[in-house]
């Protein structure tokens, strides 16, 4: 249980049901910025031939948002707001998990042939990443302590 002051996980990460038109010939799912997502997508990437053992992210942004989505394969996404821990296992592709900022994020256990696709808010800002695990710890105790 969280002390009242902490901020909820929930509050920062949500899973999202994507559109998915099912037909014989094979699924489709598509995202419209702004209307399947929170935000309008300005940057588009996509991780995939990560060795057996890999882990990706490993950050935290100070204002970027993020769906992350696993479009093949699947893989752990590990996130942690500086209070609480929770552990995702990201395997529809008509699925996606939405991260606010101020989320640190780690991704692992990738099956093989997985595919993470990544909707961000921001275009690429180094100065909006949070790299280092205690300098995120010290930016989450002041926004709790506000």
């Amino acid at each position: 249980m969280l002390a009242p002051d902490h901020p909820s996980l929930d509050n920062e990460i949500s899973v999202m049901d994507l559109p998915k038109i099912t037909d014989p010939r094979g699924n489709l799912t598509f995202i419209e910025g702004n209307r399947h997502v929170p935000f309008d997508v300005q940057r588009v990437y996509y991780l995939y031939d990560v060795p057996s053992g890999g882990m990706r992210a490993g950050h935290a942004h100070h204002e970027l948002q993020q769906i992350i989505i696993a479009v093949s394969g699947s893989f752990d996404l590990v996130l942690d707001n500086g209070f609480e821990r929770r552990v995702l296992t990201c395997n529809r592709p008509s699925s996606g998990v939405l991260i606010r900022s101020l989320v640190w994020r780690e991704l692992n256990n990738f099956s093989s042939g997985a595919v993470c696709l990544v909707l961000a808010s921001k275009l690429y800002d180094e100065n909006d990443y949070i790299r280092d695990y205690q300098t995120f710890l010290r930016e989450t105790s002041k926004r709790s302590s506000r």
